[in-house]
């Protein structure tokens, strides 16, 4: 089973629009939350940390978190999880 992957930004953040691009040219299916535009978005993404703030872009496979990964990052964990 493929874990789900989830990418917490914002529409105008530039990060976010680039993750975007990056999971869509691998052809992987993601769930973007608006954290700008979503306060149970926003909220969700507060759960995830300690400190509570807004720490985006975050992308989440499963149970992995990944706080503004490297490409180089992101790739190993995807092809680690999926």
């Amino acid at each position: 089973m493929t874990p789900e992957i989830k990418l917490y930004g914002a529409k105008r953040c530039h990060k976010s629009r680039y993750y975007k691009k990056f999971l869509e040219a691998l052809n992987l299916k993601y769930e973007f939350l608006d954290v700008k535009q979503s306060e149970e978005a926003a909220e969700a993404l507060r759960d995830l940390y300690e400190n509570r703030r807004l720490n985006f872009p975050t992308i989440t496979i499963g149970e992995k978190k990944l706080r503004n990964p490297s490409d180089r990052d992101l790739n190993k964990w995807l092809e680690k999880l999926l």
